[in-house]
């Protein structure tokens, strides 16, 4: 491989004009595309093989032209202090905004609160159903808007008024910390190179591959049904991803340029040894996000495909633009000993490498390595306790959906939520639908009456429906209202009470009866969620195994990889429950209400933070290998792994943290609680498990860290990642077209 991608690289420098004109046509095409595709509809959210989405299913069977999937919005009306929603004039000024809204073009139906037992007990709370007959992201703007005049009309006239439901359904905004993300990263490009231009080629390539990625995936999005939050997430990994693997590019560049080649030369020996090194890390990458497809769940899929093929993207551009555009800066692009001078700390005095060590001062990299392996069970005790302690809290994990009481009380969906709470009760905001398939059944009627009856019979609930059957007498709907609120722990008990009691009457009557609605969605969600991250877990992790057993050709290396991730990923889940679910920090995040855990995090962030676990693992350990491979003893291979590797796997680690916490800003409670995940799980995972667990543990393992059976090695592919082929090559003196047979491809 190295010598393939050496070739690849040394084309691309010297074809620069061509490779260039490509990815600007691909980016120019890819926008071409976002800006004349229809606007996305709702992405699909459905469930295969869970009880909600089946009854959901026979919803849109038995009663058609339901619109079972339009949007929905509830208008919430509070009496001014002192009077109640009956009286004359609130009564007038209601009924005005209910006619209002029924003269909406999209509208299918508004229920008016008078006429449909929308009024709360104590009089002062009311509330109208609006139904549409398109989702919430298919609404026109001019039907949102008639809804908020019609509201305000309703304020003007001394109410109080509130929206909710989804018909404001909106995209998410990132807001101006995903700008200050990239700003950072370019701070820290410009530190470790030293130079404007050679920090800007990696910012410019991952812009560019994000480009290609997002633009494709918005014009894609109304065909495959992509929501809003896909293009956001692929933007978070892409972006950081494309600006990491370009850095470690530029870097080896740098240093090969430092050993005297030529620039053709150097940057083919760049593309040749980092690159493989990238190739393996974005491959990890794919594999744990397409790996997401185990969990069936359609909109969990197209995510991780979509911020998987962005992924791709950055690897491509790594591979090909990065050489080119290192052609066009030229001598603009100095060596890696040139950053020190301009600096004024000459680094002459360093020893390059194959120099006898001890003679000058070591770097920072160099020293923290010898520190390590000196004491290695000291550090590994510390990182492994200290990421215990970060971990705690996640065994108080809570899973759940956000609803509109995860919104920030700024928003009307919010304030809505919270005055249906207070005029009906915090189960209002979650109601239950029972659907009751009587098919089978000799007495539909006495059937549909017998399921109403058991729930009435249940604890938990509040209110109980009469059955609505539809036309054909055979389905029925029921609603029922529970006395806790849509994510606790008491709802969630109701629905599984319910369908244990429908199990016994369809034993008796035939009758079917199935639980669905937003609440037992979200329940369903978070148990298949649960289900499937443990064969989600060996999928990837033994994937990526077997991939880093052919990387590193080790056994325990990858293992050591695997456990490490294991560690950063529980210390991260820990201090999400901590700031979300706890409320710890949670001002400092923007977090103004506490919570469930969204009930993708866990399943999401094993998935990306394997992926980008092992970026740092094949980074810094295939260094280690190589000096491993060329002579050097183990503890000694860690040191210079260490020196060469270190700096920029930190720059590295700080740049995708400035990335993914740049979107904490995002006013989506899930692409915000993600940000701050992924963030916290690279800061765990590069600083403590990568910089200090892995080097204490190569140390203490020896020579043992590199064992492999001896029929593992011959059957075992040669994939090169070191670049020992081109090594070797370079000292008979001829290049790796002639030498072909040193290099097993």
């Amino acid at each position: 491989m190295a010598t393939f991608l050496y070739k690849l690289g040394r084309l691309a420098f010297r074809r620069r004009h061509f490779v260039a004109l490509i990815w600007v046509a691909l980016l120019t095409l890819a926008g071409v595309g976002a800006a004349s595709a229809p606007p996305a509809g709702n992405s699909s959210f459905s469930i295969p093989g869970t009880e909600a989405q089946k009854a959901f299913d026979l919803l849109e069977q038995r009663f058609p032209g339901a619109s079972a999937d339009g949007a929905t919005a509830r208008v919430v009306f509070k009496a001014p202090s002192g009077e109640k929603m009956t009286d004359a004039g609130n009564k007038a000024a209601v009924e005005k905004t209910v006619d209002e809204l029924a003269d909406g073009s999209e509208v299918a139906s508004v229920a008016d609160p008078y006429t449909g037992n929308a009024v709360s007990k104590d009089g002062t709370i009311a509330y109208a159903s609006v139904k549409y007959d398109v989702s919430g992201m298919e609404l026109e703007e001019t039907t949102k808007d008639a809804l908020e005049d019609a509201a305000e009309q309703a304020r003007d006239a001394g109410l109080t008024v509130e929206i909710g439901g989804d018909a404001l359904q909106a995209v998410p905004e990132t807001g101006a910390t995903e700008v200050i993300g990239i700003a950072v990263a370019a701070v820290v490009l410009v530190i470790t190179f030293g130079s404007l231009v050679a920090a800007g080629l990696p910012l410019l390539t991952a812009l560019i591959g994000v480009g290609i990625g997002v633009s494709s995936i918005t014009a894609l999005a109304s065909a495959l049904e992509l929501g809003s939050t896909t293009s956001i997430l692929a933007m978070m990994i892409g972006l950081a991803v494309g600006i990491d693997y370009a850095l470690f590019i530029v870097s080896r560049y740098r240093a090969e340029l430092a050993e005297g080649r030529e620039r053709e030369e150097a940057a083919g020996r760049a593309v040749g040894t980092a690159g493989s090194a990238v190739v393996f890390a974005g491959l990890t990458v794919v594999i744990a996000l397409v790996g997401l497809a185990v969990v069936n769940i359609p909109m969990l899929t197209k995510m991780g495909v979509a911020a998987a093929g962005t992924v791709a993207i950055a690897v491509l551009i790594a591979l090909t633009m990065i050489p080119a555009l290192l052609g066009y800066a030229g001598r603009r692009v100095k060596p890696a000993g040139a950053k020190g001078k301009r600096l004024g700390r000459s680094r002459k005095g360093e020893p390059k490498r194959d120099q006898p060590a001890g003679q000058p001062k070591a770097n920072l990299g160099t020293r923290w390595a010898s520190f390590v392996v000196r004491r290695p069970l000291a550090v590994l005790l510390l990182g492994v306790i200290g990421l215990g302690a970060a971990a705690v809290p996640a065994a108080s994990l809570e899973l759940g959906l956000p609803d509109d009481g995860s919104q920030p009380t700024s928003t009307t969906q919010r304030r809505a939520y919270d005055l249906l709470s207070e005029g009906f009760g915090p189960g209002f905001n979650g109601p239950l639908m029972v659907v009751v398939d009587a098919k089978g059944s000799d007495a539909p009627k006495d059937a549909f009456d017998d399921v109403a009856g058991e729930i009435k019979g249940l604890d938990g609930v509040v209110a109980v429906t009469p059955p609505a059957p539809n036309k054909g007498g055979d389905t029925a709907t029921i609603t029922v209202v529970p006395d806790s609120k849509p994510s606790s722990v008491q709802t969630e008990d109701l629905v599984h009470a319910i369908r244990d009691a429908g199990g016994d009457i369809e034993a008796k009557t035939g009758a079917e009866t199935l639980v669905t609605g937003s609440t037992a969605m979200n329940i369903d969600v978070s148990q298949k969620l649960n289900d499937a991250l443990v064969p989600y877990l060996v999928l990837v992790v033994g994937l990526a195994f077997l991939l880093l057993i052919v990387v590193f050709r080790s056994i325990l290396v990858p293992l050591k990889a695997a456990l490490g991730f294991l560690l950063s990923v529980m210390a991260a889940l820990g201090a999400v429950v901590a700031v979300f679910q706890w409320g710890w920090l949670s001002g400092l995040m923007g977090v103004e209400e506490t919570g469930p855990v969204m009930s993708m995090m866990p399943i999401f962030m094993v998935g990306v933070v394997f992926g980008l676990a092992m970026d740092y693992e094949v980074f810094l350990v295939t260094r280690m290998r190589e000096a491993y491979v060329h002579g050097e003893k183990p503890n000694q291979a860690v040191v210079t792994g260490f020196k060469h590797g270190a700096r920029v796997v930190t720059a590295a680690a700080v740049i995708m943290m400035a990335v993914f916490a740049g979107f904490i800003g995002s006013s989506e409670s899930m692409v915000k609680m993600i940000g701050f995940g992924l963030a916290i799980a690279v800061f765990f995972d590069a600083f403590v498990v990568r910089m200090a667990i892995v080097p204490a543990v190569l140390a203490l393992l020896g020579k043992k860290a590199w064992w492999l059976p001896k029929w593992l090695d011959r059957a075992l592919p040669n994939v090169d990642v070191e670049g020992e082929g081109l090594r070797t090559a370079a000292e008979r003196g001829t290049g790796p077209d002639e030498d072909r047979e040193l290099v097993r491809v």
